[in-house]
């Protein structure tokens, strides 16, 4: 048996860790199966976003006549995009590789890990053992329980990030972020798209009104079967025949050329026997942790995908920070993971930024709320970008001025997102800390500040008609979300220049 001082199971950002012990000159064992670089690198974040900016190319190209200008596409090498991305991908998982088997401090295992004992695994013929384990083996595609299935050429994410060859109508089956952003690279480069949706909306864990907005905007450009679930599926010379049943129990089917399961993950736990190590899981198979990562097993801890939490590579990277601190630091002072002001985006179109609560979270947990909103349309670089659908939506405690949640949809979304986040992470976290910063002008930053400067409102069956309409502001004592208005004496009027 190979005894290592610490065994990472998986390359993603369990990575992270495993550079730091061997930069502390640490023996370091990775186990990882599939290419290095984990699903961000591979099947995910990477190669999605650099095919999605191509079809952001595209459509711009498209819309170039809003704006008075006469644009064409004669062709789009959408195999030769493919193409480059997966060079690029392969490039840096390959370099991956190099780096770890040119380390005296690293040993790299090609093979699937399986929990023997306690910190001991079965990698391939060899038994290894870690005085300490990071388990960061990530997710998988989820395939969900459609009938014939099985004889079906359908695709998952990780497939349709490498398929060249567009489908001339496609099938997405799942409405959430993965669905989402492909649908919209395979609708943009071409292909006719149906998308079926069980829940009545897309995107339907985001804040309800950014869920309408997408929905809305799809609903424009694909055909929708939302509240619609595959039940059954074959194929034959016609094609791929996807059968969908609807709320009222009414059956659709759908005939095309290439069928795309995008219906969640689940993490990879079932592959590693983490009951044999005295790892204990939920019941849907994420690993459980303590507010330190720690597992239920001594000396072992769990970050990423494969633990019930934030499913976002910069969490994971966030996560894998405070496992470097725990794992390989003084165990006398560990640091709780701190998850403030966690953000995520989804790149799509419209695109979408988000931190905190949604409304309906809120309503759900009983705690009152003030609403405050502003469209893209209603600012200067809006009139410059012909009035873009979109808004941003503030969720605020109406007494403290506390941010409770932000929600952006529309363009730079992901970006504008993060003036909220270091607002509720690094200052006091309410209102004033982005009314009261002077923003640039004319800029799309300024729908933000437009959304914090008020007014805002309370929701149907908070309102009390004794007080509602204007807060008390900071500045009269009170700490409370301030209301306003648009008059160019004490606010921003719409359009302004």
């Amino acid at each position: 048996m190979d005894e290592f001082d610490l065994v990472v199971v998986g390359s993603g950002s369990g990575l992270d860790v495993a550079a730091v012990a061997a930069n502390r000159g640490l023996s370091v064992a990775v186990v990882e199966e599939g290419p290095l670089g984990g699903t961000c690198l591979n099947r995910g974040c990477i190669p999605s976003k650099m095919l999605i900016h191509r079809a952001d190319v595209v459509e711009t190209i498209r819309g170039a006549g809003e704006f008075g200008v006469d644009a064409a596409i004669e062709d789009i090498d959408y195999a030769g995009m493919v193409r480059e991305v997966t060079d690029v991908v392969s490039a840096d998982s390959d370099a991956i590789v190099e780096g770890l088997e040119a380390s005296e401090h690293h040993t790299l295992f090609r093979e699937t890990g399986r929990f023997v004992g306690e910190r001991t695994l079965a990698v391939g013929d060899e038994l290894i053992y870690g005085e300490r384990v990071v388990v960061a083996a990530g997710m998988r595609p989820h395939i969900p329980p459609i009938d014939g299935i099985d004889g079906v050429d359908y695709l998952t994410s990780r497939e349709a990030l490498r398929l060249e060859t567009l489908p001339d109508h496609l099938v997405v089956v799942g409405g959430g972020y993965v669905g989402v952003e492909l649908a919209y690279v395979f609708g943009a480069m071409g292909s006719e798209l149906t998308v079926v949706q069980r829940r009545d909306v897309l995107l339907p864990d985001e804040d309800e009104s950014v869920s309408e907005a997408v929905t809305d905007a799809y609903e424009d450009r694909f055909e929708l079967l939302c509240g619609h679930e595959a039940t059954d599926a074959w194929q034959d010379d016609g094609g791929i025949t996807v059968s969908t049943v609807g709320r009222g129990g009414a059956t659709t089917d759908v005939t095309c050329d290439g069928l795309l399961l995008a219906a969640g993950r689940r993490p990879n736990t079932d592959r590693l026997a983490p009951e044999k190590g005295g790892i204990e899981t939920d019941e849907r198979g994420f690993v459980v942790t303590d507010r330190y990562l720690r597992t239920t097993a001594e000396n072992v801890w769990a970050l990423g995908d494969v633990i019930d939490g934030y499913e976002y590579k910069h969490a994971a990277n966030h996560e894998a920070s405070y496992v470097i601190t725990n794992a390989l630091g003084d165990p006398d002072h560990q640091h709780p993971v701190d998850y403030t002001a966690m953000p995520h985006g989804v790149f799509a179109s419209p695109q979408v930024g988000t931190v905190g609560e949604t409304e309906q979270a809120l309503r759900r947990a009983g705690r009152e709320y003030a609403v405050g909103r502003y469209d893209y349309a209603d600012t200067a670089m809006g009139l410059a970008m012909n009035e873009p659908a979109g808004f941003v939506k503030v969720l605020a405690d109406p007494e403290t001025a506390e941010i409770l949640g932000c929600h952006v949809v529309g363009p730079d979304a992901v970006s504008l997102i993060h003036e909220v986040v270091v607002a509720m992470k690094s200052a006091a976290g309410t209102v004033d800390d982005v009314r009261d910063a002077v923003h640039v002008h004319p800029a799309t930053n300024e729908v933000v500040h437009r959304a914090f400067a008020g007014p805002f409102h309370l929701p149907a069956g908070q309102e009390d008609p004794s007080t509602a309409g204007d807060y008390v502001s900071a500045e009269d004592g009170g700490s409370s979300v301030e209301g306003g208005d648009s008059s160019e004496e004490g606010g921003h009027p719409p359009g302004d220049t």
